[in-house]
This record gives structure tokens, sequence and C-alpha cells, in this order.
């Protein structure tokens, strides 16, 4: 199965299971469960959510976490403070990258907006080097973009 059917069947899942639910909390835990378990070679899945002007821990699938980051700081906060997604080949190279697991060579990271808002991150990291490309990035935002669309 390549990239696109792959995401296209994740799309399908995450629309089946939050259709009706709009507590985005809700819906951050069971997609974390989804990924988590479709992705391979991935050791983390899930969301930081937008607190008082800095992200916390949300629903979440793998190892313990960091709890609370800046914005600006590493992935996570620097796909806060340019609203976009981040796509990290090694996290080793990014600067002022935060190691919460040693393990974890790449990441990517996916803003969530709700009404214009940056409202939390989709967080994904992988022990792998080069894990995620552009495909994973559309692939995942059709996911994000779901996530959105219940929370308003």
């Amino acid at each position: 199965m390549d990239k696109r059917d792959f995401y296209q069947t994740l799309v399908q899942q995450v629309d089946a299971i939050t259709a009706g639910e709009s507590d985005i909390i809700a819906n951050m835990a069971n997609i974390s469960a989804i990924l988590f378990n479709a992705l391979d070679d991935v050791n983390w899945v899930g969301f930081y959510r937008m607190v008082d002007n800095e992200l916390v821990l949300g629903p979440f699938q793998g190892q313990v976490a960091c709890i609370r980051i800046p914005v600006g700081k590493g992935v996570c906060g620097t796909a806060v403070a340019e609203g976009k997604t981040q796509v990290v080949e090694d996290v080793h190279q990014f600067s002022g990258h935060i190691a919460c697991d040693a393990a974890s060579n790449s990441e990517i990271v996916i803003p969530v907006f709700v009404n214009e808002e940056c409202v939390a991150v989709l967080d994904i990291d992988s022990t792998v080097f080069s894990k995620f490309d552009q495909q994973d990035a559309i692939g995942l935002q059709q996911i994000v973009d779901i996530l959105q669309q219940r929370s308003h």
C-alpha cells in the first residue's frame, strides 16, 4: 500500500471515530491511539495543547514526555511560533531541540487551529532518521483538518 492509500485509510478511521464528537481532548486521545498503532517506527504520538501561552502535554501514546514547552522552543514550539508544519529529518541537528526521549531521531509537528488560533500541535517522533516526508505531512494534515472541523 502506498502512503496516499495508507493515509486515506487512516483519514477514514479518524473521520468515523470522531463523527458526532466535538470534545477536542477525547478526539485527540483516539487520534493518538490510531496513529500510534498504525505508523511504523514511531515511539511517541500525541498532542500538546496551548494553555496560558505555552504548550502543555495532552493526550498521547508512548513514553513519558515533557510536560511544558515554551512557544518558540523545540520543534513543537517552533511549529506554534511559525504557524506551520515542521518536518525534521534529524532532531539532533535542530537548534533548540528538546530531547524528551533520547531514542527519537526524527519528528513531525503539525499545528492545530480552531477559529484561526493555534490551540495545539500534533507531535510524532520516530526512532528512524528521515522517517517523515511531504506525503506524511499531507496525510497527517488531513487528519488534523478533521480534528479542527470537529472542534468548532
